[in-house]
């Protein structure tokens, strides 16, 4: 075995944290996407939400909470340990998804809500920062292509929450039962089960300890991350609209029922970025081999297909060709999402990846919540979805140049 293989233990690990962690990134999109599709059933339930402007500002307002604590669950995972912060979360954001099937005011969903971005901040800088300490060079871009992977069924999974709420004896407030009880019950095994890799408890003990603000200032001094930043954030706008909105604007446009619309919403463009994520995983790791910006060149071409999808769906005249330009969409969002983190462990040092994933967060879920909003207002507005949505495409042609200025560093000891 070469002096540089990692030893067959820790291969298995690596990949057990990548197992126990699917069902995790699962929930969190799932409990989060769920409400998405069941917009008619809790609007009826809850008067006191007026109109499509309020509904907007209540899932903006989660974005916004969850973005602004994303760096400090970053940092937090960077400074003390990764596992315990996923834990953690993961406890505390299922407790609230069973508290979110109680309420009875709009006030309360806010407070909810706010809550659910609060505890879900912690989780995806924590996952992926300890999928990459595990994960080193040609395994990096599949590793977390497959926790994307999780993202993407959670969303489907979501996507049936609109016949769950039109089910007389389910209802909305039952899905939010069952699936905060089964959260908070799985933290337990995992917290016993999942492990800090070796390097990462060495990091702990022995690098100097950095303040937020030297983590920040040194982040942001680097142009590499900054363009990694507004990269990740101009697709994610129009990937925002996508997931909350689309069940919405399938039903209205096509005059289908909510249940229809919830899966069709999400079931396609959702199995299409998984093949995405598994195919710009194993090509990304593959270019790698040979080019060391690989990964960006496979994360470009994914822009590549987004762009054309947005200008598709926004002009489409059937329910069918929607579908197929939400297939398209996903296909790109998988390979622009299985590359983000290893795209930043190129440019930035390991101690620091978390609190970066943190703050590419920040910007990009902040401005995800305006767009939200004001897709909302927009609509109240009665303003044409092809304008809407031309406009999302235009954002995500500018983000194809940002990411081909991105100049990885030297690779390190654990990207060879």
């Amino acid at each position: 075995m070469s002096a540089l293989s990692p030893a067959p233990s820790l291969v298995r690990l690596a990949w057990l944290a990548v197992v126990l962690l699917w069902p995790v990134a699962l929930l969190n999109y799932l409990d989060r996407q769920m409400l998405a599709s069941m917009k008619f059933s809790v609007m009826a339930d809850i008067p006191t939400i007026q109109g499509d402007a309020g509904w907007g500002f209540m899932l903006g307002q989660f974005k916004w909470v969850y973005a602004f604590l994303s760096p400090i669950g970053g940092f937090v995972a960077d400074r003390f340990s990764r596992r315990f912060t996923i834990c953690g979360s993961l406890f505390v954001w299922s407790a609230v998804t069973w508290a979110t099937g109680r309420v009875t005011t709009y006030d309360e969903l806010l407070v909810a809500r706010a809550l659910m971005g609060i505890s879900e901040a912690f989780y995806m800088p924590a996952a992926l920062a300890l999928i990459a300490d595990y994960h080193t060079g040609h395994t990096r871009s599949r590793a977390i292509g497959l926790h994307q992977t999780a993202i993407y069924c959670g969303v489907i999974a979501g996507g049936f929450g609109g016949y769950a709420a039109d089910a007389p004896d389910f209802g909305w407030r039952g899905a939010f039962n069952i699936c905060g009880i089964f959260g908070m019950l799985y933290a337990v095994p995992l917290v016993l089960m999942l492990r800090d890799t070796p390097r990462k408890a060495t990091v702990v003990e022995s690098t100097p300890k950095v303040s937020p603000v030297q983590a920040v200032t040194e982040l942001l001094g680097n142009v590499s991350f900054v363009l990694l930043v507004l990269y990740f954030t101009l697709p994610a706008l129009a990937g925002w609209v996508v997931r909350d909105w689309m069940p919405a604007i399938l039903k209205k446009q096509f005059d289908i029922g909510q249940g229809k619309a919830g899966v069709a919403a999400t079931l396609y463009w959702q199995s299409a970025a998984l093949v995405g994520a598994f195919v710009g995983g194993w090509l990304a790791d593959r270019w790698m081999r040979t080019n060391e910006r690989g990964r960006i060149f496979v994360s470009a071409i994914g822009m590549c297909f987004i762009v054309p999808a947005m200008f598709g769906v926004g002009n489409a005249g059937t329910l069918g060709v929607a579908i197929a330009f939400l297939v398209l969409f996903g296909l790109g969002w998988g390979f622009f999402d299985c590359n983000n983190m290893p795209i930043l462990c190129q440019i930035v040092r390991p101690e620091l990846r978390a609190t970066g994933y943190g703050i590419m967060n920040l910007v990009s879920i902040s401005c995800g919540g305006l767009a939200d909003w004001g897709f909302g207002e927009m609509r109240d507005r009665n303003v044409p979805l092809n304008i809407i949505f031309s406009v999302f495409a235009s954002f995500a042609v500018f983000s194809i140049v940002l990411v081909l200025l991105i100049r990885p560093r030297c690779k390190s000891a654990d990207e060879v």
